[in-house]
């Protein structure tokens, strides 16, 4: 019995208030194995699918030293994939891939009186050994509000809709990076009419010379293979 319930005057009460804790918890066990445990910071593990236990890696090395500066990207039942691999478990990497629309983006620091520039990229397309159409490019949303990524909405100016991520089947892990710049005032930002007729070998670097946006404020990025790997 807990230490306080043993010195406690009103010792029945405290014995039923431990009583309908222990059912709390015991529910909530119950809750979390049918629906599937997420545990951050794990070893590098897949994911028990019969079990109903998600466990999400964290990126090490260099892929970890890429997220910087607080950017959130929210997707369903994940929550914030920043600087994780997407588990294959409850079918995750697949419903990202086929299921799940464009994920929230949150910029807590954001200056609420500047705009912003977001770009989500693939540097590994193909694949990362030989990533012959670097950068395949994602979305692209510009002026975009300092007020709305504080609040989690994206209601800029889109220059390339969200493409889901779909890595080939046998290629391996791919990055997807998402990179957000403060928006130079008074800049026209937009795609040449050859940026637009393609999604793959996208000069990013140039672009974001051409327009003056300089290094990005924040960045970060996920990590996932095909559905069926």
């Amino acid at each position: 019995m807990p230490r306080h319930c043993i010195k406690s005057k009103r010792r029945a009460q405290c014995e039923q208030h431990q009583q309908v804790r222990m059912k709390l918890l015991a529910t909530v066990v119950l809750v979390a194995g049918l629906a599937g445990v997420a545990a951050w910071g794990g070893e590098a593990f897949a994911g028990d699918e019969h079990m109903g236990t998600c466990v999400f890696e964290k990126l090490t090395g260099q892929d970890y030293k890429f997220c910087r500066g607080d950017l959130e990207v929210f997707y369903p039942e994940l929550g914030d994939v920043g600087c994780t691999y997407i588990p294959k478990c409850n079918q995750y990497r697949k419903r990202i891939s086929k299921e799940w629309r464009s994920p929230m983006i949150v910029y807590p620091q954001a200056d609420q009186n500047k705009k912003y520039v977001l770009i989500m990229v693939d540097p590994d397309a193909p694949n990362r050994a030989n990533p012959k159409y670097r950068f395949w490019r994602h979305w692209v949303v510009i002026d975009i509000k300092g007020t709305d990524l504080r609040a989690g909405k994206l209601k800029g100016h889109v220059l390339t809709d969200y493409g889901r991520p779909t890595p080939p089947s046998q290629s391996g892990y791919h990055r997807y990076q998402f990179r957000l710049y403060e928006q130079p005032a008074h800049e026209a930002i937009s795609l040449s009419p050859e940026e637009k007729t393609s999604l793959g070998s996208w000069p990013m670097e140039r672009f974001v010379e051409q327009f003056r946006l300089g290094s990005p404020v924040a960045s970060t990025q996920f990590l996932t293979q095909h559905h069926s790997d």
